[in-house]
């Protein structure tokens, strides 16, 4: 498609559309063995997840949906893009894909998701289970989570005019700022994270998409009610020098639970499974539920892994 660079071509047309709840998803499904279910964060895509891909594939089904509004699914212009909005596709995904069961790893806004599909499963025990959740860096207590400037921007009265008029190089500025100083992503992730945002008119929805983050704050509790419960085995994996939600995010969630499992990477950004993506795959490996499940991972990858 026009606009879209080789890598985005390719990973295209790896994957599949499905209309979902009057909505067209794009899907990846690759691999084989347990489902693990992942869950992008704002404002790009399941190529997110590219740098942890393969070696998943060989112990797991991934199942990887562009939430709506972003990535190659559809970008309605007038839609809402709320949070049960997103979560009603995952779990009309799972169900047209006959999937009765799932691990989750999920990251930034996709966190916010997951927790809405844990709390769902509090109350109806007839949705797809959800086995385990790795949640990466994210709004895990929203309370903690710092917005970058230009994500309150999006948000105000201004959202709708400056969504489409952004320009590439503010753009790119602002991703920058949540990697790791000194460790800046290369031009071209830069370059693909731009297409992707910009594939299908999605600029002109991106200040909708990115509400969610503040609507997210009024479900707190809900939110965070089946972590505090312990509802499924979660593991936090942590990029600590994410000024979004890093070490900050991760003292609170210890305080909201004190005994979280959390494996910090202290010199990690806001995506670490681009910027650490060996270490990322270590530490889900070495997750004890993701090792039940999927068990001849083990010793290939060993269970050290740095805990915070």
């Amino acid at each position: 498609m026009a606009g879209l660079t080789p890598v985005l071509g390719a990973w295209l047309q790896r994957g599949e559309f499905f209309g979902v709840r009057g909505q067209r998803l794009f899907v990846i499904r690759e691999g084989r063995g347990p489902v693990l279910m992942l869950l992008h964060g704002y404002p790009t895509s399941s190529w997110d997840w590219h740098r942890i891909w393969t070696p998943l594939t060989a112990h797991f089904t991934l199942v990887a949906p562009d939430l709506l509004g972003m990535g190659f699914s559809a970008k309605p212009a007038h839609h809402s893009y709320s949070l049960n909005a997103q979560a009603d596709l995952v779990d009309a995904l799972a169900q047209r894909l006959g999937i009765h069961h799932m691990h989750v790893l999920a990251h930034d806004l996709g966190v916010t998701v997951a927790q809405e599909l844990l709390a769902r499963r509090q109350a109806d025990g007839s949705l797809p289970r959800i086995d385990s959740l790795v949640l990466l860096n994210g709004g895990v207590c929203p309370e903690a989570y710092e917005p970058r400037p230009i994500q309150r921007l999006l948000i105000s009265p201004l959202g709708r005019w400056l969504g489409p008029r952004i320009p590439q190089r503010s753009f790119e500025r602002a991703i920058t700022s949540v990697f790791a100083p000194g460790s800046p992503p290369a031009q071209d992730l830069l370059d693909n994270f731009w297409a992707l945002v910009s594939h299908g008119h999605g600029r002109r929805v991106t200040h909708q998409v990115g509400k969610l983050w503040h609507e997210r704050q009024a479900l707190r509790d809900r939110l965070v009610a089946p972590l505090v419960e312990g509802a499924v085995p979660v593991r936090l994996i942590n990029g600590a020098l994410d000024p979004n939600s890093g070490a900050h995010m991760a003292r609170r969630y210890r305080e909201v639970v004190p005994d979280a499992d959390i494996v910090s990477l202290p010199e990690v950004g806001h995506w670490p499974q681009l910027e650490a993506p060996d270490a990322v795959v270590r530490a889900m490996l070495a997750f004890a539920p993701l090792q039940r499940a999927a068990p001849q991972a083990a010793p290939m990858f060993g269970t050290s892994v740095p805990a915070g």
